[in-house]
């Protein structure tokens, strides 16, 4: 029996979220491969821009640095934006290492 992330939307709003230029291939239950150029990502998920053929609520599986296949989920969509909850959170150290290899430009990371 899998809880998933239980993070409120405010505790997701707080999270620090660092901008990157990442295209990843998602899998997806319905549409299979899925391209998407996420654009910002925290510990509890990521922004991606372009359009999408989902819907809130729908799941797609992704692979990132340092993290390997992370499960998240579609919470919100707006125009050519949305935002997806990863199924855990991240631990800091994997994540510091992924922004690290994703953004390897120190002045575009955000401060630590």
């Amino acid at each position: 029996m899998g809880a998933g992330a239980q993070l409120t939307v405010t505790d997701l709003r707080r999270a620090a979220r660092h901008p990157v230029d990442h295209k990843v291939i998602g899998e997806h239950r319905r549409l299979g491969d899925v391209h998407m150029h996420v654009i910002n990502l925290s510990a509890h998920g990521f922004m991606v821009s372009g359009e999408l053929e989902m819907q809130r609520g729908e799941r797609v599986t992704i692979r990132l640095p340092e993290v390997g296949r992370i499960e998240a989920h579609l919470i919100w969509i707006a125009e050519d934006r949305a935002g997806f909850q990863f199924e855990r959170i991240i631990r800091v150290e994997d994540f510091m290492r992924m922004i690290d290899t994703i953004q390897p430009n120190p002045r575009l990371r955000r401060s630590r």
